[in-house]
Order: structure tokens, then sequence, then C-alpha cells
């Protein structure tokens, strides 16, 4: 009998384990991550990934000002750092900041730092605006 009381027990709580719903992941590690995701899209020389954190109608600040959606980017980039099909420097960001501006919008701000390919480094600083959407957080505005 206590065997079977402890089977049952277990079965219970196993059983409640099993269906608790997962803790919320907070909202600047999501920020973080997708961030994350940027750099080792261009660290793979995979730009679909590296633009996979920016919303379709996206804009950059272009030297006459600000221009937009997310073809734009990609064009920039292919122009510039992936007029090879792939950046010639690896990609990491330092010194990031996320401040959250209520629940569904957030500002972040930091370093990016291109190293390697025997070029000398390339370090600038970056604000971007994000927009918590349907697949997550993503970037509605890039000002590097």
């Amino acid at each position: 009998m206590i065997r079977l009381a402890s089977f049952f027990v277990l079965f219970v709580l196993y059983s409640a384990i099993g269906f608790a719903k997962p803790k919320p992941v907070p909202d600047e590690i999501q920020i973080r991550r997708a961030l994350d995701s940027t750099s080792a899209g261009w660290n793979r020389g995979n730009l679909q990934q590296y633009l996979g954190a920016y919303t379709p109608d996206a804009q950059e600040m272009g030297p006459n000002g600000p221009r937009g959606g997310v073809e734009v980017i990609e064009n920039t980039m292919k122009k510039g750092f992936w007029k090879t099909g792939r950046p010639l420097q690896q990609l990491r960001y330092e010194h990031v900041n996320v401040r959250l501006l209520g629940k569904t919008n957030a500002l972040v701000t930091g370093q990016f730092v291109l190293t390697g390919g025997g070029k000398e480094d390339r370090t600038g600083w970056f604000t971007t605006v994000w927009e918590k959407t349907r697949d997550g957080w993503r970037m509605i505005f890039d000002h590097s």
C-alpha cells in the first residue's frame, strides 16, 4: 500500500512538472538573443540570418537621413561589407545596453567591433530601436 501511494505521489508530481508552463524569457534577454543572432549570421556569411532581426519596414540612417525597408538595408550591406558575398571580418558587439521603453519598444545602444580578415579592426557605436512583434523582438530602426 505504501508503495502504491508513493507511486501515485511521484506520478502526480511528474505530471504537474510535465504540464507546467515554461517561465517566460524576460524581454531584455529576448532582445539580446535577437541581436546575437545578427552577429552569428554575419560571422557565418548568412545575410538572411543577419537581416532576420529587422522588421520588413525597418529603417536605417543613411548619409542623407533615414531610408527604409529591409531591402534597402540588404542593398546597403551588399554594396558595402558583403561585396564579395560575405563579410571579410568577424562581428561582435560590446557595451550593449538594453533600455525598455514600455512593454512593446526598446532602445538598444552599444559598440560594434569588426576584426580579422587581414584588415585593421573597425569599431563604431550604434543605436537601434526595437519593437515587440508577433515574431518576437525586431529592429525597426538602425543608426550604425
